[in-house]
């Protein structure tokens, strides 16, 4: 039995003796919880003393332990997890406010390249084994504010480099629906711990997708906000002008109640934004006051049949609900999104991850007496950062370099800007526009891992919104044979305006209802 499922299985109650409950009110004890269905379900129950953090919170290591082969998990902390879950529990009446603590008690997964304080910080990577930073990365804090249980750090592709969640340094991650594919990567250790019914929510982050794909191939609601609406501080980056942390839930509402848990200002990142107060712009309270659009491009030549019909049976539904189509537009630019963002994220990669050299985070390589301090950075990053990381590095390193900087970098810049400009223009008297989060359903573990061109192309639905800043929402529309009889989740994107989370949210939930997918 490993570590994660030892620690998991340890209820850890002080002196052996279950856990003390706060003398300020009396507790009603259920003695079978369901699966964690809910987030905000499981904070009302706790908030209302129906049930405990401590429950909660030992069902979830449990689960955890019990799924150890779904790989989703690189650490677990469960002394940690109980101890906060009994202060929880343990807390005056005085305390309690659902408004203030919109998650307390529930628990809830982060992505390993957020810091935190009590665990290793690994980003999935040889080079940072066993670090523990001596701080929680902003969202980190956020959620522990609103009441929610850090159970333990999941798994990646390393630094966030993957499609695929096979390139991270310990063990790959295995798709929940069929555990011989992929669950999208990088955020595919949160996509599977939720999809798996181990947590009710877990904390991503997206640079090109890595929130949305994921969330499409495990059939569950995955939610990338507007770049800056909830601080980096604490992430390991991958680039820093694209990196946004968000969240992956198995409904809106939760995946809407973590990500606004998280957001707000923050002085430690001067690219947060403290006008928070436009994410809570809802526009319009019913379906006729909505106005979208089909992205054409996303749905011709390269993309399943099954994906696109699920995606325009799904703009069907919301045009039956009352909210106006305009067909399927022209996004100018579209489609050069995918090599600019390659560039610039690369390039920004390339610079990023020079600090991880051996001489202030991780593992040390040993060199020869004498040997220059060159030798030591090359042995230590050559041994320590895997295949993919160092192919972007490469590629970051040649757009920057000296005589391709304006043919490569820059240019990239100049595409990124008339990105931004084509969805801007789409979106222009619209509230949101449709389109898959990825060409295909889940494939095959193994199957592009010797073509990456083949998987970078994948992200041809993401990176747009990335490149542009914009939030975006995906929530499972249907089902597709993936091409051997084998039928996978088909996820549905919303992408819409700066600072329009709320209203990305409403539209969300309305189909959400209407479809009733069913997950695992």
């Amino acid at each position: 039995m490993t570590s994660v499922a030892r620690s998991a299985l340890r209820l850890n109650a002080k002196d052996g003796k279950p856990a003390r409950w706060g003398r300020t009110r009396s507790r009603t004890l259920v003695n079978a919880l369901p699966s964690p269905t809910s987030a905000l379900e499981s904070a009302s129950q706790v908030t209302a003393a129906k049930v405990t953090s401590v429950q909660l919170t030992q069902q979830a290591l449990d689960a955890i332990a019990e799924h150890e082969d779904l790989g989703a998990f690189l650490h677990v902390n469960a002394d940690v997890a109980i101890n906060h879950a009994r202060q929880i529990d343990e807390r005056s009446e005085s305390d309690d406010s659902a408004e203030d603590r919109p998650l307390l008690g529930v628990p809830i997964a982060v992505k390993d390249n957020l810091c935190t304080s009590d665990m290793p910080t690994t980003a999935g990577s040889k080079v940072l084994e066993n670090y523990t930073p001596p701080y929680d990365a902003t969202a980190v804090q956020n959620l522990r504010k609103a009441g929610a249980v850090i159970v333990g750090k999941t798994n990646l592709d390393e630094f966030g480099m993957g499609s695929t969640n096979e390139a991270s340094a310990y063990h790959v991650v295995r798709n929940p629906w069929a555990t011989d594919r992929v669950p999208g990567g990088s955020s595919g250790g949160s996509a599977a711990a939720v999809a798996a019914n181990l947590v009710a929510a877990a904390i991503g982050t997206d640079t090109g997708g890595s929130i949305r794909q994921p969330a499409s191939f495990c059939g569950i609601v995955g939610f990338k906000p507007t770049y800056g609406l909830v601080s980096r501080y604490g992430l390991i980056s991958y680039a820093s002008s694209l990196d946004t942390v968000g969240c992956l839930a198995r409904s809106v509402d939760d995946a809407e109640a973590v990500l606004m848990a998280m957001a707000g200002g923050d002085a430690s990142d001067a690219t947060s934004s403290y006008h928070r107060d436009d994410a809570n712009n809802t526009g319009g309270g019913d379906m006729e006051s909505t106005r979208f659009a089909l992205v054409g491009a996303a749905l011709g030549e390269g993309v399943d049949s099954g994906v696109s019909a699920a995606v325009r049976a799904a703009a069907a539904t919301l045009e039956s609900l009352g909210a106006t189509c305009d067909g399927d537009v022209d996004v100018p630019n579209f489609e050069d999104a995918l090599p600019a963002y390659y560039a610039i994220a690369c390039s920004e990669a390339s610079s990023n991850l020079s600090r991880f050299d051996g001489a202030r985070y991780g593992p040390r390589a040993s060199v020869e007496k004498g040997a220059s301090l060159q030798s030591m950075y090359d042995e230590t990053r050559g041994s320590n950062l895997g295949e993919e990381v160092k192919r972007r590095i490469l590629m970051g390193t040649y757009a920057l370099s000296s005589g391709y900087y304006d043919a490569c970098y820059k240019r990239a810049q100049q595409v990124r800007t008339l990105v931004r400009r084509g969805l801007d223009e789409a979106l222009e008297g619209r509230t949101c526009l449709l389109l898959p989060a990825a060409p295909t359903v889940a494939y095959k573990l193994g199957e592009k891992t010797d073509d990456p061109l083949a998987m970078y192309a994948g992200d041809l639905m993401t990176v747009p919104a990335s490149l542009a800043g914009l939030p975006a929402v995906v929530i499972p529309c249907g089902m597709a044979d993936a091409g051997d009889g084998t039928m996978m989740p088909v996820g549905l994107q919303l992408i819409g305006k700066s600072f329009s989370e709320r209203e990305l949210a409403r539209v969300a939930k309305a189909l959400e209802k209407a479809i009733a997918f069913k997950g695992l």
